[in-house]
């Protein structure tokens, strides 16, 4: 296999290898394209199909975990047989095709382009942002300044993306919004097409072994063979997500996987590797929790805005596009923060990062369930504390994901650093998962009773929201059953979040030891 270190490309522009541009612009119009169809998916289920919110939230669930978890099969196909580019063009033209079927109005193209977005996201996904590490030699100082500006294209197309395609889909339709979408995810493979017609990646990405790749098998090379299975994939994960109240079967599967194949990995490296590899999986496991908690939005924050919050100049679906406009705005200034912390040498290393992230996520959760505190008679809170929580989990996320993604590459055994990336992502495959479960939560029915009305849970409830579980019984309105059940929720599940935090911060010393020079 090449090195993915060796001959990196020289050609600079603002101090960065050139190539970063390139996956820059490349990423940002792919996440357009995801982020455009994800703002609009959960209010198209509930209000053109007529789904249930229980329904709509398991099949957002099975959607965005199984999105995270062909990464995983997407890097070792990468790694071994395809190479980054040839996977990132195959990626691309999966969920191209997928967002374009999104426009017909059928059960089987519902499903099945969800599908082709999954199986399409598996092989973007992980070479994308493996490409982005391959552009730096080990122990670069600009590795993390360089994946913030990478996040940044991730957030801009992200920021954008809600705002014009919620805009469209009011205006024209639903189709249309999507349609949008689809266009977005072309102009992102047109990017990258362009960047390595123009050498700006050297020779990072190719085919590993190019005597594997053209062996045939039933008269196709490996690479034929390889476009062949993944449409032909297509209609299992349609079901899957159709069936989505077994997912947890394949929660099992994935988790026996993973387990047993990191565990060959763990044998096959050195002592040092082995360390790294730890805390890998280990920042992994934290991405997890973390995604469980933040990605509420796009599910239940996106109809709490709809149905309790005085929104100001946007709609429900647009509010997806806050996290990301603050992401734009700070981006840069925290690629230059870890900058001047390095020159300074007092930059925090990555597993204090990790803990500081999820105090902040933590925090910018019961900022949510504090909005109840401004209620109004209409059930509804001020549009201020979405902003300003959505302020504070961004602090949080800028902490935690890109230099996440960063550490990554540098902690993975080096012939295996794109598996491990796509178990990187895998956190979202979880996170995705539980945060369906979470989401759920926020269902609610006159006469039921919440899990966090009573004892200690409800006393968080009532110190953080000001109210109490008397509104279950005394208020027959439903929407503010439906303002409690949030509230209630985002509260505790902030609180236990900062507790993780702390924990994390404690150990940060004993995680400090096991990455071997790794900042």
């Amino acid at each position: 296999m090449e090195s993915n270190y060796a001959n990196v490309e020289t050609q600079e522009i603002f101090g960065h290898p050139k190539g970063l541009l390139y996956l820059f612009f490349a990423e940002l119009w792919e996440r357009f394209s995801f982020y455009g169809m994800k703002a609009l998916l959960v209010l198209y289920m509930t209000k053109s199909l007529l789904y249930s919110d229980d329904k709509s939230f398991g099949i957002m669930a099975a959607y965005m975990s199984l999105v995270y978890v062909t990464p995983m099969i997407g890097g070792m196909i990468a790694d071994k047989y395809l190479g980054y580019r040839k996977s990132i063009i195959l990626g691309g033209v999966l969920m191209a095709a997928g967002h374009f079927f999104l426009t017909i109005e059928y059960p089987v193209f519902f499903y099945g382009s969800l599908a082709l977005i999954i199986v399409g996201n598996g092989f973007f996904k992980p070479n994308i942002s493996t490409m982005v590490g391959t552009l730096y030699t080990e122990g670069d100082k600009r590795r993390d300044s360089g994946f913030t500006i990478f996040y940044l294209g991730i957030n801009l197309g992200g920021a954008i993306a809600p705002l014009v395609c919620a805009w469209i889909a009011e205006i024209y339709g639903w189709h249309y919004g999507f349609l949008l979408a689809g266009i977005g995810m072309l102009a992102g493979l047109f990017v990258f097409k362009k960047g390595t017609q123009s050498s700006v990646f050297g020779n990072k990405g190719l085919v590993p072994n190019i005597d594997h790749y053209k062996k045939k098998t039933f008269g196709l090379n490996r690479g034929g063979l390889i476009w062949l299975l993944s449409w032909g994939s297509v209609p299992l994960f349609a079901l899957i997500i159709k069936f989505n109240e077994f997912e947890h079967y394949l929660v099992w599967i994935a988790s026996i996987f993973l387990i047993t194949y990191i565990g060959y990995i763990m044998i096959k490296v050195t002592t040092k590797e082995r360390k790294r590899l730890l805390v890998a999986v280990y920042f992994t496991g934290l991405y997890a929790l973390f995604a469980a908690v933040f990605e509420q939005a796009g599910s239940s924050i996106t109809l709490f805005a709809d149905r309790n919050i005085n929104l100001i100049g946007i709609n429900a679906a647009q509010t997806n596009s806050i996290n990301s406009i603050w992401i734009v705005l700070l981006a840069f200034p925290f690629a230059g923060l870890w900058t001047f912390l390095n020159k300074k040498r007092i930059n925090p290393n990555s597993a204090v990062k990790f803990g500081l992230g999820m105090l902040f996520l933590g925090l910018g959760f019961v900022i949510f369930g504090f909005s109840a505190q401004g209620v109004d008679e209409f059930a509804k809170t001020p549009m201020f504390y979405l902003v300003f929580g959505y302020f504070i989990v961004t602090v949080g996320e800028l902490f935690l994901s890109p230099i996440g993604l960063s550490k990554i590459t540098e902690l993975s055994p080096l012939q295996y650093v794109t598996f491990i990336m796509g178990v990187w992502f895998s956190a979202n495959f979880y996170g995705h998962f539980f945060a369906g479960k979470i989401a759920k939560l926020t269902t609610v029915k006159v006469g039921e009773t919440n899990p966090f009305s009573q004892g200690v849970l409800g006393k968080i409830t009532e110190i953080i929201t000001g109210m109490s579980e008397s509104v279950l019984y005394e208020n027959t309105n439903e929407t503010f059953l439906q303002l409690y059940s949030y509230v209630s929720v985002y509260s505790n599940f902030g609180v236990i979040t900062m507790g993780i935090g702390v924990f994390a911060l404690m150990i940060s010393p004993f995680i400090k030891r096991l990455m071997e020079g790794v900042h």
